[in-house]
């Protein structure tokens, strides 16, 4: 999504806004601007509609000097991508306001604020948030008491950054439904809606609550909660380095994430895994009186986290016996649905602050769910603040909007909770001394998938000027095409779509001919022959296949048909080792198309809006 910058420090801090926003460009965004109170305490602005190179241009031909100032960066919601409605707004040359979020109630808000005399220059929800706080001001409260009466007025989600011409050492800022950090320095202190934008200057930070507001000044930080009163927040120290965002001689961020996944799923794996059985205390103190009750799972997520947790249905059923539901986050909270008694209600997000996500959380609470389990990837982040159980999949900072391995890291974790839950509901020992075994054998058997990726690039070069293509699948490797699919389809705007194998004849078959390539997975399982059929049915209509195999499958090359073998597998971890393949087939696609691979047009990292 969008992103904040601010400070408030004795020096110039044109550079650190600039350098924080550089940062959080892989969040997605389509235009940067920057707010600064210059020495004479005089508000200076500059926005671009474009990227944040742009930005930098713009600050070398009109520099701004000064203290304290606020930086954004804008993924449109309300009005499209233009100079106009690019953020920092300010009214009438004293506020100025970044704004992560939307505010609901807008109309309402900017046909009062028409009444009232202001005028608009934006078609943005964010506008009429500065204009209100401008409204208050000028009726003789200070800043931080105008923010406070405008949030209160405020329906929707927020983060917000305010600075003030009549107040020129002082930063004011609030959330609510939107993530926000204050990194805290010795005589200056910061603010960013990703610790990250921050790591240059400070490694200290204080993660607000949902309804804090923090006025801060270079001495200090002082924290309400929506009931105005003051209260303590702890300041917690990021093991993150400053290099952790750069891309260390790959190409692209993407590429780097896609060939560190045998680094991350070692990692994910350390410590939680010992004497070939899962450790119990990985999932938490008390995890082992929790998942004595649970009889019954469901899992909430959104995109690719929605695909790991349909692969760990398979997984729950077929290994543990439990039966498991899974669904989209959005759609969760709207529809009515029937809560199974002892159930354990499982969360995945790679950010941890996925709107739907969160909000589907809070809602279990509300369900009558039996205790819930959230699966993240930052530690700091407002999903594993807010959930029962929380197991981290210390995949380490994923920058490329297109997850890779969050994903592969998630399907780990994925199947420790499965292997936990097993063991209550008739696992056996030695059964899971083999499922351990096959999880400890995957950082080599990944190395070995990523030595394919020559090969692959080759394969794409065939789908450089495609336009629609199909992903084939079946059993467990169905939600990995769908995640294949995904991958292609986000980064090199080729349209693709995936189906069960089986469902080609009752309808998707009308699509296949010559321009229409068929992507299949096709690992040496019991439902082998099945898929074979399938196959060949592409081909009786003069479909093409590109078939990732098992060289024991007996899928061989032929006319229309390209087979690439990928290494022998177990059946149960296959998913995490044939989802590789498929993210570099993705990425080499998109590199031939010369599409944007880590800031793929329309998409946002981090989705903190519904």
């Amino acid at each position: 999504m969008c992103g904040i910058v601010g400070a408030v420090a004795q020096r110039d801090v044109a550079l650190i806004l600039l350098e924080g926003l550089k940062r959080l460009e892989y969040r997605g965004y389509d235009s940067a601007g920057v707010a600064i109170l210059s020495r004479d305490d005089r508000l200076q602005r500059v926005r671009v509609a474009g990227k944040v190179k742009e930005l930098e241009d713009a600050l070398a031909r009109e520099a701004l000097y000064g203290s304290t100032g606020i930086a954004h960066t804008r993924w449109a919601t309300h009005g499209k991508p233009s100079f106009s409605n690019a953020h920092p707004h300010v009214c009438r040359g004293e506020i100025a306001l970044v704004h992560n979020g939307i505010i609901e109630n807008h109309e309402e808000l900017r046909a009062q604020q028409l009444a009232l005399g202001y005028e608009f220059t934006s078609e943005t929800d964010t506008e009429v948030v500065v204009n209100q706080v401008h409204h208050h001001a000028t009726g003789g409260k200070d800043l931080l008491e105008a923010v406070m009466d405008t949030v209160a007025e405020l329906d929707g989600a927020y983060a917000l950054g305010v600075i003030s011409r009549s107040e020129p050492q002082r930063l004011i800022a609030a959330r609510r439904g939107s993530p926000l950090v204050i990194g805290v320095g010795i005589g200056e202190h910061f603010i960013a809606s990703d610790v990250f934008a921050l790591l240059p200057v400070t490694q200290r930070f204080v993660f607000l609550e949902d309804g804090d507001i923090a006025d801060i000044t270079r001495q200090a930080i002082t924290i309400y909660d929506s009931k105005r009163n003051e209260i303590e927040r702890p300041i917690r120290v990021s093991e993150l380095t400053a290099d952790a965002a750069e891309k260390s001689g790959f190409r692209h961020f993407m590429l780097k994430e896609i060939f560190s996944q045998p680094r991350a799923v070692a990692e994910t794996l350390e410590g939680r895994i010992a004497e070939g059985r899962v450790v119990e205390e990985a999932f938490g103190p008390n995890a082992a009186s929790v998942l004595d009750t649970i009889h019954s799972v469901h899992i909430v997520a959104c995109g690719t986290s929605y695909h790991a947790g349909l692969i760990a249905r398979y997984w729950m059923e077929a290994i543990a016996g439990l039966p498991c539901s899974v669904e989209v986050a959005s759609e969760f909270r709207y529809r009515r649905l029937v809560v199974r008694p002892e159930t354990l209600f499982v969360s995945i997000s790679q950010s941890g602050e996925t709107a739907d996500t969160l909000a589907a959380l809070r809602e279990a609470k509300q369900r009558g769910y039996a205790h819930s389990l959230a699966i993240c990837n930052v530690p700091e982040s407002s999903l594993t603040r807010e959930s029962e159980l929380v197991v981290m999949t210390r995949a380490g900072p994923e920058i490329g909007v297109a997850s890779t391995k969050a994903f592969t890291t998630q399907l780990v974790v994925l199947m420790l909770l499965v292997i936990l839950l097993g063991r209550r509901h008739g696992l056996g020992v030695e059964d899971e001394h083999a499922l351990v075994a096959q999880l400890e054998s995957l950082p080599g058997k990944l190395n070995a998938v990523l030595e394919l990726s020559d090969q692959i690039q080759t394969l794409a070069e065939q789908f450089a000027n495609k336009h629609h293509t199909l992903y084939l699948g079946r059993g467990s490797l169905y939600p990995v095409a769908m995640e294949g699919a995904l991958k292609l389809k986000e980064i090199s705007y080729i349209h693709a779509e995936a189906y069960p194998a089986g469902e080609l004849k009752h309808g998707p078959l009308a699509l296949v001919d010559d321009d229409m390539p068929v992507v299949a997975v096709a690992p040496n399982n019991g439902l082998l022959e099945k898929l074979k059929s399938n196959l060949q049915e592409v081909r009786a209509r003069g479909g093409r296949l590109y078939v990732f195999a098992d060289p024991a499958a007996g899928v061989e090359n032929s006319p229309g048909v390209q087979v690439l073998n990928v290494a022998p597998i177990e059946e149960p971890i296959a998913p995490v080792i044939y989802t590789v393949p498929l993210q570099l087939f993705a990425y080499h696609v998109a590199v031939l198309k010369g599409a944007d691979i880590d800031q793929p047009r329309n998409l946002a990292k981090s989705v903190t809006v519904e």
